[in-house]
C-alpha cells in the first residue's frame, strides 16, 4: 500500500502537472557508493510495464537507457529473465531474479485513465534483501510519457546512490545543418538523451553560446540579428524574447548568477581588449569587474555567488583565473603546460571544469576550486565547451573529429571511462544542461 503522497509540478511547455504518490516502506538494504571514484556497475532488472500496448515497454526501455547511460548501472538482459511478472503490486519470485544476479529489480505498469491521463506506477526491490525499496506513482498526460520515464529514473538513481538524479532535465544546444561554408546555426532544446528536440530560432541570424537560467526556464544567449551582437534572453515557456541591452562594443559569453537575477558577460573594448562585467536583469544596471588590456571572457559564478570563475591572456596565453563576486582578489589558479579556457563552476560547488588545449589537442578536465587535482577526462582533436549535468557527476560538451568541422554532442563522467555521444537530428555545438524540472 501507498503510505506517503508528495506532489511533483511539472512546467515543461505548460502542458501538465504531475502528481507523485510516494512509498517508502522499508529503509535501503542496497546502496551504491558513487564516492570511490571507479565503480562497478550494478546490474538491475527493468521489466516491462504492463500497460496493454507499446507504452508500457517504451517507458521501460527509457528508464534503463537513463540509468545504463550514467555508467552506474548495467541493466540485465531481458531475455534473461525467468519470472514473467503479472501482478508488480506482489512481491516478486525474488530467487528467479538473484540467479541472474539482478541486484535490483524494476517492475511496474500504465493505465489510461477515464478523464484521459495516464497513471504509470512503479516498484523498485533489493532482491538479495527481499523487500521493496521504493514505490511511486504518477499521473500526467499521454504525450509526456518520456518525462515520466525520466523521472522515474531519477528517482531510482537517487535511491540506489544517495544522490540526486539528473535525467529529468533539457539541454539547450547550437544545431548546426548546411555546408561548411553556408552553416545554419539555430538555438535547439532537447531532452538530455537527445529527444523531443525542438527549435528556438529560425536560422537566419548567427546564435551563439546558449546558456541556462539556474532559476526559470529562462536562457540567455548571444545572436547577430542585424549584423551586430547582442545578448538575449529567452523564456522557454511563452517564446518572449528580450535584449538584454545595447552596448558599444561586441558583448561575450553570457551567464546567468546563481539566483538568476544577474548575467556576466564580457565586453569588448575598441583597444580590442575584453573585461567582465555583471547587468542586473531588474535595473540594467552594469557593474565592470575587470580592468585589464589583456582579454578576460568565459565568466562562470561559483553556486554560492561569492566567486567568479573566467579565463584571462593577461599572463601571455589563456590560464583559468578566480575573483571574488565583486571583481577582488584575482588569482591565477590554472599552471600546467598549454592554455585553458571556458572554466564553469560545478553545481555541487567542489570542482571546475575547463578545455584546454596542449600538444596539438584539446581536452575536457576538471581541477579543484584552488588549481589542485587537474584531471583530464577526455581528449581528442577538438573537444570543447563543457557544461555541467544539475548533480556535478556528468559533463556534456561537443566534439569535432580530426580534420573535420562537424562537431557532435558527447558526455563524459567524472570518472573519464563513461564517454557516449549523444545522438542529434544535425551536427551540434555549444551545449548548456539545464537544472531539475520542477
Amino acid at each position: 500500500m501507498l503510505k506517503s503522497i508528495r506532489t511533483l509540478c511539472a512546467a515543461f511547455a505548460m502542458v501538465m502537472a504531475i502528481l507523485i504518490v510516494a512509498t517508502l516502506p522499508a529503509k535501503a538494504q542496497l546502496k551504491l557508493d558513487i564516492t570511490k571514484g571507479v565503480v562497478e556497475p550494478m546490474p538491475i532488472a527493468i521489466t516491462d510495464f504492463l500497460s496493454g500496448d507499446q507504452l508500457g515497454t517504451n517507458i521501460s526501455n527509457v528508464i534503463a537507457a537513463d540509468l545504463e547511460r550514467s555508467g552506474l548501472f548495467a541493466p540485465v538482459d531481458k531475455g534473461a529473465f525467468i519470472e514473467k511478472i503479472s501482478n508488480p503490486d506482489a512481491a516478486p519470485r525474488f530467487e528467479d531474479w538473484k540467479v541472474i544476479n539482478a541486484q535490483a529489480l524494476v517492475t511496474g505498469r500504465v493505465t489510461k485513465q477515464g478523464d484521459g491521463r495516464l497513471k504509470a506506477e512503479f516498484r523498485l526491490w533489493d532482491t538479495f534483501a527481499g523487500q521493496q525499496l521504493d514505490g511511486q506513482q504518477f499521473f500526467t498526460s499521454p504525450e509526456s510519457w518520456r518525462r515520466v520515464a525520466h523521472i522515474i529514473a531519477d528517482a531510482i538513481y537517487e535511491k540506489l546512490t544517495g544522490e540526486k538524479g539528473y535525467f529529468d532535465t533539457r539541454v539547450v544546444f547550437v544545431d548546426e545543418s548546411g555546408t561548411k561554408e553556408k552553416r545554419i546555426k539555430r538555438l535547439a532544446i532537447m531532452d538530455q538523451d537527445g529527444a523531443n528536440v525542438r527549435y528556438l530560432t529560425n536560422g537566419k541570424d548567427l546564435v551563439l553560446t546558449p546558456r541556462f537560467s539556474p532559476s526559470r526556464q529562462e536562457i540567455t544567449y548571444m545572436s547577430f540579428e542585424g549584423g551586430k551582437p547582442q545578448i538575449y534572453l529567452l523564456q522557454l515557456e511563452t517564446g518572449q524574447r528580450e535584449l538584454v541591452g545595447n552596448f558599444p562594443g561586441m558583448t561575450i559569453a553570457p551567464r546567468f548568477s546563481p539566483d538568476g537575477q544577474k548575467v556576466v558577460m564580457s565586453l569588448l573594448q575598441e583597444d580590442g581588449s575584453a573585461n567582465v562585467y555583471t547587468m542586473d536583469l531588474r535595473s540594467r544596471t552594469t557593474t565592470r569587474l575587470t580592468s585589464t588590456s589583456a582579454i578576460d571572457t568565459g565568466a562562470s559564478y561559483s553556486p554560492d555567488g561569492s566567486q567568479v570563475v573566467f579565463e584571462s591572456d593577461r599572463g601571455g596565453r589563456p590560464q583559468i583565473y578566480k575573483m571574488g563576486a565583486d571583481g577582488s582578489n584575482p588569482q591565477r589558479i590554472s599552471f600546467g603546460d598549454g592554455s585553458y579556457s571556458t572554466p564553469v563552476w560545478s553545481p555541487r560547488g567542489d570542482l571546475i571544469a575547463f578545455t584546454k588545449q596542449s600538444g596539438g589537442e584539446f581536452s575536457i578536465g576538471v581541477m579543484k576550486t584552488d588549481g589542485s587535482g587537474e584531471r583530464i577526462l577526455t581528449s581528442g582533436y577538438h573537444d570543447e565547451g563543457p557544461t555541467w549535468a544539475p548533480n556535478g557527476r556528468v559533463l556534456m560538451f561537443f566534439r569535432l573529429p580530426p580534420g573535420s568541422n562537424s562537431p557532435k554532442l558527447s558526455t563524459v563522467d567524472l570518472t573519464g571511462r563513461n564517454l557516449r555521444q549523444i545522438q542529434t537530428p544535425n551536427l551540434a555545438s555549444d551545449p548548456a544542461w539545464s537544472p531539475l524540472l520542477e
